[in-house]
């Protein structure tokens, strides 16, 4: 082919003019930020960290915001959307950085701050090298600094999933660099959980420096699911869409905790089988085989992040409702199931104050229901919990992890 020329589209029976299903799958990305207008049900939220942040706009020091929220409330969705705009609406002269930092991925200091100084790295701008590997994090802070200092006049952090980092000073480091004296440009993090306990057990000297205002996302109910997904219809060609694959998919979201996140899987997998299967339309049918892929990725993401004590928690509570006739079991019961796990494992035996906090945050993420039963003034009020998800693709789904395979070998 000469310079000149170029390519001409050759048609090819092997591949498919336009997809037959699909108009802009890229709109139905976990990942993917929409415009103002297709975000439902957040307003208020959004107003509350603007707030919080408002200071980057004038070039002063944004204030820290811790967010909880169970999985798919759009915690992510709208800390990206605030510091997109809070970029776009910085006065004449100020600089923002913004960066976003999945500490589910990068869950060591050295590799978040490695991400950090990378991501808010412009190279031809600053002269500076940043290897993603390779040096100390002593390091790693100096060249984060260099960076700040070089480019910005605020910076804005979003450190999401901080409940799976290692270590928890990095918060400190970050909150403090400017008063410590190691930049100019002033740093505000947006710290992200799904535990609502997650600064009950942060030391006490990094609460201090954090300093943080709270944000708490509620679940959306079906409306709201509904409107979300009607948001993203254009993600699929003309007419595709028999009218109640939408309402269908909100009503199983709705059921799992109003996750926004599971309704948009639940419809981008819909749309695949319906592909996969040579259909023109994507039916009910689709949206209920996709609701079953759906919830086994769903929750073996969330098992695959939680913490070896977690998964042997979980594991007791699903032995239990394996081999029992019994749906609930009192929380002694369940610590009895768990104390010969770690026995067998060769693992710690958590306290059974800390084993409750365990079941809790389980609860938290929809995993364990917890209810309270009185057995009159002798017996006293005692704890029932039940495993809401389906036993057998709990414990399969634990048992991948490789520390606890050896259970099997009872």
């Amino acid at each position: 082919m000469t310079p000149d020329s170029s390519p001409s589209s050759v048609d090819d029976p092997l591949f498919e003019s336009g997809h037959r299903i699909f108009a802009n799958k890229d709109l139905l990305k976990i990942g993917h930020v929409p415009e103002a207008d297709r975000i439902v049900g957040r307003d208020e939220e959004i107003s509350k960290l603007a707030k919080r942040l408002n200071g980057a706009v004038h070039g002063y020091s944004p204030e820290n915001v811790m967010i909880y929220g169970k999985t798919g409330t759009g915690k992510s969705l709208v800390s990206k959307h605030v510091c997109q705009r809070a970029q776009n609406a910085a006065q004449d002269g100020v600089e923002i950085g913004t960066a976003y930092i999945d500490c589910a991925e990068d869950n060591t200091e050295t590799q978040a701050i490695s991400s950090l100084a990378a991501k808010l790295n412009d190279e031809s701008s600053t002269g500076i090298t940043v290897p993603y590997t390779g040096l100390s994090t002593s390091k790693y802070y100096k060249l984060l600094w260099k960076t700040l200092d070089a480019q910005f006049d605020s910076v804005i952090i979003i450190l999401d999933e901080i409940d799976l980092m290692n270590d928890d000073s990095m918060l400190m480091k970050l909150s403090r660099a400017e008063e410590a004296g190691k930049i100019d440009c002033s740093v505000g993090v947006i710290a992200i959980s799904n535990k609502i306990q997650y600064v009950d057990n942060v030391n006490e000297r990094v609460k201090s420096s954090f300093q943080h205002k709270e944000l708490f996302f509620k679940p959306y109910d079906a409306n709201q699911l509904r409107e979300i997904m009607f948001n993203r219809e254009d993600a699929f060609q003309d007419g595709v869409l028999s009218e109640d694959v939408i309402p269908l998919s909100a009503a199983f979201a709705a059921q799992e905790h109003g996750d926004a996140r599971k309704a948009i899987d639940i419809l981008r997998h819909a749309g695949e089988v319906a592909y996969e299967a040579g259909a023109e339309r994507v039916t009910e049918e689709h949206v209920r085989q996709a609701q079953q892929h759906a919830e086994k990725d769903r929750f073996r993401e969330l098992v695959n992040g939680a913490p070896t004590q977690a998964k042997a928690a979980l594991l007791a509570l699903t032995e239990l409702s394996i081999n029992s006739t019994d749906d609930a079991f009192l929380t002694s019961r369940v610590y009895d199931q768990y104390e010969r796990i770690c026995n067998h494992l060769d693992m710690d035996i958590l306290s059974v104050r800390r084993f409750r906090d365990i079941l809790k945050e389980q609860a938290f993420l929809g995993v364990v229901e917890i209810e309270k039963i009185n057995k009159g003034s002798a017996g006293g009020i005692h704890l029932q919990n039940r495993l809401i998800e389906d036993s057998q693709v709990v414990r399969e789904t634990i048992l991948e992890d490789s520390r606890m395979q050896d259970w099997t070998r009872e």
